[in-house]
């Protein structure tokens, strides 16, 4: 299933990219879609049902499109999932669409955890260290994990850099006991 919706994510990213979209506002209309989505019972209900003609379905997506500024090309996104039957995919499918163009784009994701709230300078000398690293551009979200006692653990894809009070001590012991 992950590599049927990972190829409607992968070619909703080429559309974005072959017709020069602007990305940033693209990513906000898909996830405006997304959150309506997941907090509609009913709209689920009527875009997941197969005895629900083709016609209503699009009539209610251009209605929620109109109404939440969605373009041309979200939203036919959209209509072919609910066409495809991929429709209860949609969250998983937004979000590997959001890698798909981050990846074209040259952007990695990095997860910063800290044991408190980073100031604006320290997130830009985090985000430049990470970059450097990296070689791409970086697009980080920051978690507060009071359990890490100080600095910070960044996680890139699945690596993992630990720079954290707790992962010094706990090398501190094993050094200690080898």
């Amino acid at each position: 299933m992950a590599a049927v919706n990972s190829r409607y994510a992968r070619a909703f990213a080429e559309v974005v990219l072959e017709q020069k979209l602007d990305p940033g506002k693209t990513v906000e209309q898909v996830r405006t879609l997304v959150e309506l989505f997941a907090a509609s019972p009913e709209l689920r209900a009527v875009w997941e049902n197969p005895a629900v003609p083709a016609e209503q379905k699009h009539a209610v997506l251009d209605a929620i499109g109109k109404r939440a500024g969605v373009g041309r090309q979200v939203r036919n996104f959209v209509a072919v999932l609910i066409d495809r039957g991929r429709i209860p995919a949609l969250p998983q499918i937004a979000r590997q669409f959001e890698a798909e163009l981050d990846r074209a784009l040259g952007f990695v994701e990095a997860q910063v955890s800290s044991a408190r709230d980073l100031a604006d300078e320290e997130k830009r000398a985090l985000e430049s260290q990470i970059a450097r690293v990296t070689g791409r551009k970086v697009r980080a979200r920051y978690l507060r994990d009071a359990a890490l006692l100080g600095g910070a653990v960044i996680r890139v894809g699945s690596t993992i850099y630990d720079g954290s009070v707790k992962g010094q001590l706990r090398r501190l012991k094993e050094e200690l006991s080898a």
